[in-house]
């Protein structure tokens, strides 16, 4: 929605069902260099273009944060056991910075409790808030700010409860999802569809219907009472 109405993940709804703007998975992921080097999380960089042994300089913020992901998730599908231990220095990239602004601009949405709206932030100049940004993630002085709450009634008579986080905080958590996505992406099976790079519902529900007519017959439907208020956190984040 625009700034003045409700801010809305894109967990369910429409949203969900068209293509995320994440990374794009190689089905196989070739390279020449060793991804081990002189850093915990030195990788390997991705190979390509029409030059010989000479691979194209990315020039946007997209194409720039493009390429890290692939060489993170070149490293991370080559070995189901390495641990990253040095990627805190790639969230405070201005072109990781940049994209994740990019995306927060796409999908709009209403002001945290700092009441910061998109415009406001335009207006102000992007280059400013976004070094702003930076310097405070590489000086350790950025602080999450608590999140706007609001209620979403449900069909069923109850509410779903929906945080909506400052426009700063959405940026310094899509940095944060644009570098460690793809270390989870590499470990995920062909048959999971939730929240991934180029997979919806929509793709799961196909899928659902071309195995019913191999002779599939049984679908289960399944749900955790509030997954994200209830159970413990530590078990969920094992990769990085």
């Amino acid at each position: 929605m625009g700034e003045g109405g409700v801010y809305k993940p894109t967990a369910k709804g429409r949203r969900a069902e068209r293509e995320s703007e994440g990374l794009v998975v190689p089905e196989r992921a070739e390279t020449r260099t060793s991804p081990e080097g002189s850093g915990p999380a030195l990788v390997a960089p991705a190979t390509g273009g029409k030059c010989e042994g000479m691979a194209a300089r990315p020039n946007t913020p997209f194409e720039k944060a493009r390429k890290l992901q692939r060489g993170l998730f070149v490293a991370a599908k080559r070995s189901r056991t390495r641990r990253f231990h040095a990627l805190y220095d790639r969230i405070c990239r201005g072109d990781v910075l940049a994209e994740a602004w990019r995306r927060v601009k796409g999908n709009r949405g209403a002001a945290g409790i700092d009441g910061e709206t998109l415009s406001m932030i335009e207006q102000g100049g992007e280059e400013k808030f976004l070094l702003e940004i930076q310097q405070c993630l590489r000086t350790g002085r950025y602080r999450p700010h608590p999140v706007r709450r609001r209620y979403i009634p449900k069909s069923d008579g109850t509410a779903r409860p929906l945080g909506i986080p400052t426009v700063r905080d959405r940026v310094v958590q899509g940095a944060a999802k644009i570098v460690i996505e793809p270390l989870f992406e590499a470990d995920f099976k062909k048959c999971s569809y939730g929240f991934r790079p180029k997979r919806s519902a929509t793709d799961a529900l196909e899928a659902i219907r071309l195995l019913g007519n191999r002779g599939h017959r049984h679908v289960v439907d399944g749900d955790i009472k509030s997954y994200f208020g209830a159970p413990g956190q530590a078990w969920r984040f094992q990769r990085v």
